[in-house]
């Protein structure tokens, strides 16, 4: 595939712009925000590289898409991906900084901060044991490299790490890994849930009634995409106690609704999807990268495959 002209279309083009310059690449660019591009702008670049597509613009005639961020639904769910155009997507430091979110989480609540923080604005001096996490278990929906290291750090402390994936096929870091289908029996044994998988049609609302009430005081991280959760569900399974807390980094709609629910509800835990933020750099050393793979012809590690959508 021969690449000449780029396309950069992030609302951080400025930061991109400056480090790709740095690197001289013989190549030609054009940097935009999304609201400044139009049709022509596509015609005339081999590649795009952004945060996502424009249902509004044709895409066919590109070569390669490359995505700045780790998911991929904003240029795949509920579209036709175009024959024969290259998707890959950034691959950085997204592992473990979602790794360390999760951990944090689970370190506040085995170690009872809420419950401290209320006894201290009480004067009240009543010891409560912190518990191990080497103590607990630990299911992760997802078993890809976000979720692998996931598992590597927490198993690190030593939890129970079970893994679910598509095809159940057994990852280093995880004690077993199970498929969607096959997994349900073991989720009244766990401690913490925790979502890492893209949105696709068969994620779509996978955390359901069905699932939460197999659950009993269980701790809920979502970190993967909001879609994947029926809102209705989770707020019912916190109010059954299935549900003792849930930490949403992701939302089906974001930003999330001023008015959304979520936001006032005293076990429920919100971050603006900051779990794992592409930075310039990163996303500007593997973008740069898998160009230079493209260029020389090497085997892309980055790729993404258009049909199973990650």
């Amino acid at each position: 595939m021969e690449v000449k002209n780029i396309l950069v279309v992030s609302p951080m083009y400025k930061e991109i712009k400056s480090l790709v310059e740095k690197e001289k690449i013989n190549k030609e660019f054009r940097y935009l925000v999304e609201a400044e591009m139009v049709q022509d702008d596509l015609l005339w670049a081999d590649a795009f590289v952004s945060f996502n597509v424009n249902s509004s613009y044709d895409y066919s005639h590109i070569k390669w898409v490359h995505s700045l961020g780790a998911g991929v639904d904003k240029f795949l769910h509920n579209r036709d991906w175009p024959d024969g155009v290259l998707l890959t997507r950034t691959i950085c430091s997204f592992g473990q900084r979602i790794a360390e979110y999760c951990l944090g989480y689970i370190l506040k609540d085995v170690q009872f901060h809420d419950e401290f923080h209320e006894l201290q604005k009480q004067r009240n001096w009543s010891p409560i044991t912190p518990k191990l996490i080497s103590d607990q278990k630990v299911m992760i929906y997802g078993t890809g490299e976000i979720g692998q290291n996931t598992a590597k750090i927490l198993s690190g402390f030593g939890a129970e790490v079970y893994g679910v994936s598509l095809s159940g096929i057994e990852k280093e870091y995880f004690n077993e890994v199970m498929t969607v289908d096959s997994h349900f029996s073991q989720l009244n044994e766990m401690n913490y849930l925790i979502n890492t998988l893209p949105l696709t049609e068969q994620t779509v609302k996978l955390f359901d009634g069905e699932l939460f009430n197999k659950l009993s005081n269980v701790g809920f991280i979502n970190v993967g995409r909001g879609a994947t959760v029926d809102e209705e569900a989770l707020i019912q399974a916190l109010s059954n106690q299935q549900l003792k807390f849930a930490v949403l980094d992701v939302f089906t709609q974001e930003p999330l609704p001023e008015d959304h629910r979520f936001w006032s509800h005293p076990n429920i835990h919100i971050t603006p999807h900051i779990s794992a933020v592409t930075t310039p750099e990163e996303g500007v050393a593997c973008f740069l990268e898998t160009l230079k793979n493209i260029d020389e012809n090497k085997p892309l590690k980055n790729i993404v495959d258009v049909k199973k959508g990650y």
